[in-house]
């Protein structure tokens, strides 16, 4: 690299553009949003919805092999879906901000790079599922739960790795504004997963293993089908110009920010695993596990409206940044802040508006709606809690700053919300509500130290620090 070419780039992040935002601009980022958040939304409900069309098939086969599906679902959640969407969602601040500086072609060497590290990752993934039942009986499981959730995790290790390229295809796409093949695209993908579970697990008889190869098929045709879109799609002419020799270099790159990423997941998603083990040391813990199963899919269910619009505001952000535009940046992220808080509003109304009846769309058990209805408003306010934090999630994601978001979540769920629920539960007596009274205060927490980051940050600063980021590679060609 020349001299000239060097002084560019160190001049190029102090190039801002500063337009004053007019009366209409919110407007139109609020419907800018509205049109990304939406697929997105759907797009994160229907790949959740696999997880839980495999489950229900091996429902059928029985009260074993469902709490064998469970159990290993839930484990294999922990130890490798969400550290791969974790690790996957850095490409959200490095494919971002490159697509907002024009910088279209590293956001292919970007995606390569990922989905070497990803599949990379799979391996020890693969190793621990592997010896799953050894983990279980070490934790005092029944020997015969623990052997049939090895047998399941195994058959599920050949979804981790398309599971892992399609992490980086959502965030290529999602960077780009290309949600609608998204939705498209896991919208089929659901369909042949109900087909799939049917023949594997009835029609061929393969029982719960089917159950989790389904998994695995569904995963790759998902795959395949982005592929081929990304491939032949004039759309892509300059942001994928095919596997290149830069991608499989300076792994480190990627590293920086995909390991903070998945902390900042992982240690949000473990805190309320924890809930559903401290759960089953209560008096009664059939009803106080079934209460928090109910209660952990409904939060899981809802959350996927704010963490649409947390992915929204990550693009939105990400590619503002990039272009060097602060102030239109700062407007994305108050403009989620208010929807986050509209949404959040109206679902913890109508939660608490069918609070005695909700139960029923789990259980027949009168005892365990009962407890559902009494512990919904708490559910309604840690839903509401949650959405907040997640779209501020996304806008630390938009700017890099996955770091500080991996210690907020540190602090705010492992030193106050995870203490404060066991204190509520084993020493204040509340019983299954305290767990979530106690988680509030972490979410809570959390909540606010993102909120006081994201009005204190100096968005030129940012913009500034985005700029580096994208041409201080070698990748970049200088504005």
């Amino acid at each position: 690299m020349d001299q000239e070419t060097s002084t560019s780039i160190l001049e190029a992040p102090l190039i801002l553009k500063k337009p004053s935002i007019g009366s209409s601009e919110p407007i139109l980022e609020l419907k800018h949003q509205l049109k990304l958040a939406g697929p997105l939304c759907l797009v994160s409900v229907l790949q959740y919805s696999l997880e839980i069309i495999s489950v229900m098939f091996v429902g059928r086969l029985g009260e074993l092999s469902l709490s064998v599906a469970s159990m290993a679902t839930s484990f294999a959640s922990v130890t490798g879906f969400s550290f791969m969407l974790g690790m996957g969602s850095a490409l959200e601040t490095l494919c971002g901000q490159a697509y907002g500086a024009e910088q279209h072609r590293v956001l292919g060497v970007h995606t390569q790079r990922a989905m070497l590290v990803l599949m990379l990752m799979a391996i020890p993934v693969s190793i621990i599922w592997t010896f799953t039942g050894t983990i279980f009986t070490w934790f005092g499981q029944d020997l015969e739960i623990s052997t049939l959730a090895e047998s399941y995790t195994r058959w599920l290790i050949p979804s981790i790795f398309p599971y892992g390229i399609l992490q980086c295809q959502f965030r290529f796409l999602q960077t780009q504004s290309k949600t609608k093949v998204l939705m498209i695209s896991t919208g089929f993908t659901s369909l042949v997963h109900i087909l799939v579970c049917w023949i594997l697990v009835f029609k061929i008889g393969l029982g719960c293993q089917g159950a989790a190869l389904a998994c695995a098929v569904s995963y790759w045709t998902n795959v395949l089908a982005l592929s081929i879109y990304i491939k032949f799609s004039s759309d892509f002419e300059k942001t994928w110009t095919g596997f290149c020799k830069e991608g499989v270099t300076n792994l480190g790159e990627f590293l920086v920010l995909s390991i903070p990423s998945a902390l900042m997941v992982c240690l949000e998603y473990w805190s309320y695993e924890f809930l559903v083990f401290m759960s089953g040391l209560l008096p009664n813990p059939k009803l106080e596990t079934s209460m928090m199963s109910v209660s952990l899919t409904t939060s899981a269910v809802i959350f996927r409206i704010p963490y649409g619009l947390g992915s929204a505001v990550s693009s939105r952000v990400s590619n503002e940044l990039g272009a060097g535009k602060p102030r239109a940046a700062r407007l994305a992220a108050q403009v989620v802040l208010f929807l986050a808080v509209t949404e959040g509003v109206l679902v913890s109304m109508f939660l608490v508006s069918i609070r005695h009846i909700w139960g029923y769309l789990f259980t027949d058990e009168e005892e365990v709606v009962s407890y559902m209805s009494k512990v919904m408003p708490v559910l309604a306010l840690s839903n509401f809690m949650d959405g907040i934090q997640g779209v501020l999630s996304g806008t630390v994601r938009g700017c890099g700053w996955q770091k500080i978001g991996a210690a907020v979540n540190l602090g705010a769920y492992y030193i106050i919300g995870l203490p404060c629920s066991a204190l509520l539960t084993f020493v204040l007596h509340y019983g299954g509500m305290g767990l979530w009274m106690g988680i509030i205060g972490g979410s809570g927490l959390q909540a606010i130290l993102l909120l006081v980051i994201t009005m204190r940050m100096n968005w030129e600063q940012q913009a500034i620090n985005a700029r580096h980021r994208v041409f201080g590679t070698s990748l970049c060609i200088p504005k």
